[in-house]
């Protein structure tokens, strides 16, 4: 079980004390931290964050949850992500993504890429990274060419560090069975969730690959309260505040667990049942000081009635 870190800057005063929020995750025995990515308000970057932690770490998986390859550029970013993984003594899990339809458009705009051919462009930075990682000195994809590559930092660990793809779309469901190590997706019921699972498979083995090739895991928002009606108001604010759309909207697209620690694990339970082997909590908790108080009570009730999962 993992834990979303909490940086955005309506959740902290001060950003150091979110490097003593990853160690005291990692103290209470969760398997990983992550860092979002997003353009839209203010927070500390998803890179520098963990490049922060893999020092001050030694056993957690450090992970992006996830990552938005157009905002930056290519190969810059497969120097920056190798030079994590060396850092972190190959610790390192990079979740990607393409964005939101209605949200990303002017994150796209800002960062001077085009909206349109994102997919083929997310696919193609993937495997510029593997190749750039690898020592390849040219590369040509669909969308992105380059006949001329400088030499780069090779990662870590032979191959790079595993890249698992966010998301539910049948488009995403088919590439990351045919292309990616891992499926990072939220959906808001665990029989969706295990019929997403059977056909990221169903495409790998015709791929060529083995049909366990791909991780499966799940992010999930979770609220530890006995409190149901204050529970339900903290999630909206959250909701409102993250999104600007309401809980009982939100619930609806992604997986949202709250109420009684019991009640949080058997849900939670459900869609390790359903396949999830790595659960991401994101914690809906408005300050730092809520996000560590949440970290606690998931670890101590939580994490052991789930039952750990294996992991990756």
């Amino acid at each position: 079980m993992g834990v979303l870190l909490p940086t955005n800057h309506s959740q902290w005063d001060d950003a150091r004390r979110l490097v003593d929020f990853g160690v005291h995750a990692e103290q209470l025995g969760y398997d990983s931290v992550w860092a979002n990515d997003t353009l839209l308000g203010p927070r500390i970057e998803p890179l520098a964050m963990l490049a922060a932690l893999a020092s001050a770490t030694g056993r957690v998986t450090l992970g992006t949850a996830t990552l938005l390859p157009a905002f930056r550029r290519p190969v810059t970013a497969a120097q920056e992500l190798a030079s994590i993984d060396h850092l972190s003594a190959g610790r390192l899990v990079v979740t990607v993504g393409a964005g939101f339809p209605g949200r990303s458009e002017i994150e796209y705009a800002v960062s001077e890429v085009p909206w349109e051919r994102r997919f083929g462009r997310l696919d193609d930075t993937v495997a510029l990274w593997r190749a750039l990682w690898a020592g390849k000195r040219a590369f040509h994809g669909k969308v992105l060419r380059f006949d001329e590559l400088p030499e780069s930092t090779p990662s870590y660990r032979p191959g790079g560090p595993p890249i698992w793809l966010g998301g539910a779309s049948p488009s995403a469901l088919e590439r990351a069975g045919r292309l990616y190590d891992g499926w990072l997706p939220y959906p808001p019921d665990p029989a969706d969730y295990r019929a997403g699972l059977q056909a990221v498979r169903r495409v790998a083995v015709p791929a060529g690959r083995s049909v366990d090739a791909v991780t499966p895991a799940l992010f999930v928002t979770v609220l530890v309260t006995d409190d149901v009606e204050g529970g339900e108001r903290r999630l909206d604010d959250y909701c409102r505040a993250t999104y600007g759309l309401p809980y009982e909207t939100v619930r609806t697209i992604q997986a949202i667990v709250a109420g009684p620690a019991e009640q949080v694990a058997a849900t939670l339970a459900r869609y390790a049942e359903a396949g999830a082997e790595h659960l991401v909590c994101r914690i809906a908790g408005p300050s730092l000081d809520t996000q560590f108080d949440q970290l606690e009570l998931i670890a101590r009730i939580v994490r052991p009635a789930v039952g750990k999962p294996s992991g990756h």
